[in-house]
């Protein structure tokens, strides 16, 4: 069985997560979100009314499956 640990710190609109892969950050609000994750991948999201979810992620590893 595997372990799982973060802890996220939260500075205005900024927000540094660590866990065991590694330290990302991620900067945002509401509606708009951008995340760096510890292997190099950039995640930009949008949220606009009634639900809908955009996203698109740049770069990186891309990891198959669970790490």
């Amino acid at each position: 069985m595997g372990w799982h640990y973060s802890k996220s710190i939260k500075v205005g609109p900024f927000r540094v997560n660590l866990s065991r892969h590694g330290v990302s950050h991620s900067f945002g609000a509401r509606r708009f979100h951008v995340t760096s994750t510890p292997d190099g991948r950039r995640h930009v999201s949008v949220r606009l009314p009634g639900g809908v979810h955009l996203g698109k992620t740049f770069g990186g590893r891309h990891y198959r499956g669970h790490y």
